[in-house]
């Protein structure tokens, strides 16, 4: 999973000419700490519902207000695990993701993503491959034929449209294999485009330090 494909589209960003009684209004609706503020179109920050009780006068505008955040941000291709990390780093809820341009996208609620991410792909180990391709060529038995080829399985899958390419598709597949350096060189042999791959075994270093990152999250 990268971020774009985790935005929350339910939570809007605010703007520097909202008041505090505003923000505070929409976090409760919403149900979340921290909302991103925007000026124009350029993300400036974000707004805490701690900075407002503390400011406590709900008629300042947010232009006004000290803001949080206002350099953190996910890039929209980076993947899930280094969203997590920036919330870890920086105590925050709500990470704002912006594009190669910096214009802002839109936030990615961590703690409800991260528990439906945690359900679906951490909960049995093994590793993960996106694949580009043209929609007309996505057929999930041949690719589970040649992942089964090499004695691994498909444990879930998720298709979503490749922004890249309006004819090109995203599938992401969570195989029951750790290594899963086979199942790569095969797809690789029959010419699929893999554009991600992550190797989830706990005893690789660096993936043992991501899932003790998402297991320190859920901990909080």
């Amino acid at each position: 999973m990268i971020a774009e494909e985790l935005i929350n589209q339910m939570i809007p960003p605010l703007k520097v000419t909202d008041t505090a009684e505003k923000a505070l209004r929409w976090m409760e609706e919403l149900r979340v700490p921290q909302l991103p503020v925007l000026e124009g179109q350029e993300y400036v920050g974000l707004i805490s519902e701690e900075i407002i009780f503390q400011i406590n006068d709900l008629s300042y505008y947010l232009s006004e207000m000290p803001l949080t955040a206002q350099d953190v941000y996910a890039l929209n291709y980076q993947h899930f695990y280094d969203v997590l990390k920036l919330a870890l780093d920086h105590h925050i809820q709500v990470v704002a993701v912006l594009n190669d341009d910096k214009e802002f996208m839109g936030v990615i609620t961590v703690h409800s993503t991260i528990i439906a991410f945690a359900q679906s792909a951490v909960q049995e180990p093994g590793g993960i491959i996106v694949l580009s391709l043209y929609e007309r060529d996505y057929s999930l038995s041949e690719i589970s034929r040649l992942v089964e080829s090499n004695d691994s399985k498909i444990l879930s899958s998720y298709v979503c449209p490749d922004r890249s390419d309006p004819l090109k598709i995203k599938l992401t597949i969570k195989l029951n294999r750790k290594d899963i350096s086979r199942v790569v060189a095969t797809f690789e042999r029959f010419d699929y485009r893999i554009i991600a791959k992550f190797q989830n075994a706990p005893d690789s270093g660096e993936d043992k330090e991501r899932l003790d990152l998402l297991l320190k999250y859920l901990n909080m």
